[in-house]
């Protein structure tokens, strides 16, 4: 649910990277804040434990573009990804305009993309929303691993009604901005409808 302040003339969205534990939400917004141009981007606020794992939430503010005449600010979220920190998820979903779904490619943590997407559904109806009618992808991410699982089969898991969905190694910038992009590009759709 976007925020439209009218005496700063901004349309404000919130876009949230949703997923497993170290399955990579935190590296893409690095990545983004890396070779983002300063003019379009803000600081980015990162709360982090020990073990680097993301305790709240990241948070990215970018300004792409206008939509009669109002200037689109884009504020990137991630969720932590471990289960223990459930209440900070549902909260960081509160308002949200459009959600990337980051799994991870390693067979070994199909488990955790399952768990974690079962729990944003649970999440989001929590706050009266569905998942099919808020601007959605996937990205599959770290595609660069050896024991990586064929997307395809990831697909047949995680993507049956068939979202837009991004191939990524976040570390390196592979797909990143394509995923950026595309939830971008969703996103300002739902928006025009509203205008």
């Amino acid at each position: 649910m976007s925020f439209i302040n009218y005496s700063t003339r901004e349309i404000n969205c919130k876009i949230v990277y949703y997923g497993p534990g170290l399955g990579g939400k935190t590296t893409n917004l690095q990545f983004i804040h890396k070779k983002a141009k300063p003019k379009t981007r803000g600081k980015m606020i990162s709360l982090a434990t020990e073990t680097e794992r993301t305790l709240f939430f990241d948070f990215l503010p970018l300004s792409l573009g206008e939509i009669k005449g109002f200037k689109t600010r884009f504020h990137l979220y991630t969720v932590p990804g471990q289960i223990f920190y459930d209440a900070s998820r549902k909260l960081i979903l509160k308002g949200v305009d459009g959600i990337v779904f980051v799994a991870d490619s390693q067979v070994e943590r199909m488990d955790a993309n399952i768990e974690s997407l079962e729990n944003m559904h649970i999440n989001l109806e929590e706050h009266g929303l569905e998942l099919e009618k808020i601007p959605y992808l996937i990205q599959y991410n770290k595609r660069d691993v050896e024991d990586c699982m064929p997307v395809a089969d990831m697909k047949n898991v995680l993507n049956p009604t068939g979202v837009p969905d991004f191939e990524s190694v976040a570390t390196t910038g592979v797909g990143v901005f394509e995923t950026l992009k595309g939830i971008i590009k969703l996103a300002l759709i739902e928006l025009r409808k509203g205008t």
